[in-house]
Parts: structure tokens; sequence; C-alpha cells
């Protein structure tokens, strides 16, 4: 599952470093929580755990079975 998980990272990527972030992938639990760092403008933005939730974690629910959860570490 890793594998796609990082795939569809690689797909929403250009997004977030359109306004000067990105998404690195951390870890992928058995259970499917998707463990991820922001980097970059997303790091401090208030808006970051708006982009995990309803962005990064919608997103990679839809393309990968078995994502249950995203969180920011």
């Amino acid at each position: 599952m890793r594998e796609d998980v990082q795939s569809a990272l690689d797909k929403m990527r250009p997004t977030l470093q359109q306004d000067g972030g990105d998404v690195v992938l951390v870890d992928v639990s058995e259970d499917g929580v998707v463990r991820v760092q922001l980097t970059g403008a997303c790091k401090g933005c208030p808006m970051s755990q708006a982009t995990i939730k309803n962005g990064i974690e919608r997103f990679l629910k839809t393309e990968v079975p078995g994502v249950k959860e995203v969180v920011q570490v």
C-alpha cells in the first residue's frame, strides 16, 4: 500500500508546490493510517489541518483502497 500512497501523493504534489509547499510520506500503517509531513509554506500555514483532512486525506481515500486516515506528524 505504501507504493500506492506515494504514487497518489505524487499526483497531487504539483498543487501543493504551486503554493510553495510540499508533502512527505512518513509512514503507512497496516491499519490504513497514513502519516505525512507538510514542508515549505504548508508547514506553518494555519490552514494545514484543512489541507490534510479536506485535501490529502480525501484524495488518498479515493485513490488508494484501505486508507482510513491521514495524520500530520
